[in-house]
C-alpha cells in the first residue's frame, strides 16, 4: 500500500505541473525573500515525508500497521487501504480548487491580473482547499508510513502551510480590499471543511 501512496504523490505532481504552465499574468507578488523562505520550508518538509527510513514505525510499532510481534487492534489492511483513499480524495479536492482557479492560481503568493475573491466551488467550503488538500495527503501518507521523518515532515508541512495561508491573506486584503475578503472569510472555515467560525 504504501508504494501505492506513494506512486499517487507521483501522478499528482505530475498532473500539478503541468497545470502550472496555465496560468495568467503576474499583477504583485510577496517580496521574494518571504517566497524563498516557505519555498525552503516546502523543501525539508516533503524532504522529511519522503525520507526512507531504515527504523520503521515510531518507537518500533504503530497500531494502525503490520506488526510482527502484535496483533494490531483492527484489520491494518482496511486501515492503509482507507488511508490510501484519504490521500485520493485529498489530491482530488486539491485538482479540484486548483482548475476552479483557472488562470487566477499562483505557486508563490503572487496575484494575477484581474484577481477577485474567488468564493465558489470548494472555496465556498474552505478559503485554502488546496492546502487542505496537500495536508489532508501529507498527513496520510505520514500515517501510513509512520516513520519519525515522514510524521515530522507533515507537521513542518501544516506549519508552513498555515502560516502561508495567513501571509496569502494579508497579500489579498491589501491589494483587493479588505471589505470583501473579510466579508467571505467571516462565513468559510480557513483549512477544515465545515469548522465552526
Amino acid at each position: 500500500m504504501v508504494q501505492v501512496a506513494y506512486w499517487l504523490w507521483v501522478a499528482f505532481v505530475a498532473v500539478w505541473n503541468v497545470a502550472a504552465l496555465w496560468t495568467g499574468r503576474v499583477g504583485s507578488k510577496a517580496p521574494a525573500g518571504q517566497m524563498l523562505a516557505y519555498l525552503v520550508a516546502y523543501v525539508l518538509g516533503f524532504g522529511l515525508l519522503f525520507t526512507q527510513s531504515t527504523h520503521g514505525a515510531v518507537m518500533g510499532f504503530a497500531p494502525w500497521l503490520p506488526a510482527r510481534s502484535m496483533v494490531p487492534l483492527w484489520d491494518s489492511g482496511k486501515v492503509a487501504a482507507i488511508l490510501v483513499a484519504t490521500e485520493l480524495v485529498a489530491f482530488g479536492f486539491a485538482l479540484w480548487a486548483r482548475s476552479h482557479l483557472g488562470r487566477l492560481w499562483s505557486g508563490m503568493m503572487t496575484l494575477r491580473d484581474s484577481h477577485r475573491v474567488v468564493d465558489t466551488g470548494p472555496y465556498r467550503l474552505v478559503r485554502h482547499p488546496i492546502y487542505t488538500g496537500f495536508i489532508g495527503a501529507s498527513l496520510a501518507l505520514a500515517l501510513l508510513v509512520a516513520t519519525p521523518a515522514a510524521l515530522a515532515g507533515a507537521l513542518v508541512l501544516i506549519i508552513v502551510m498555515t502560516a502561508k495561508a495567513h501571509a496569502e491573506e494579508a497579500l489579498l486584503r491589501r491589494e483587493l480590499g479588505r471589505g470583501d475578503y473579510d466579508a467571505y472569510a467571516a462565513h468559510t472555515p480557513m483549512l477544515v471543511p465545515f469548522a465552526s467560525r
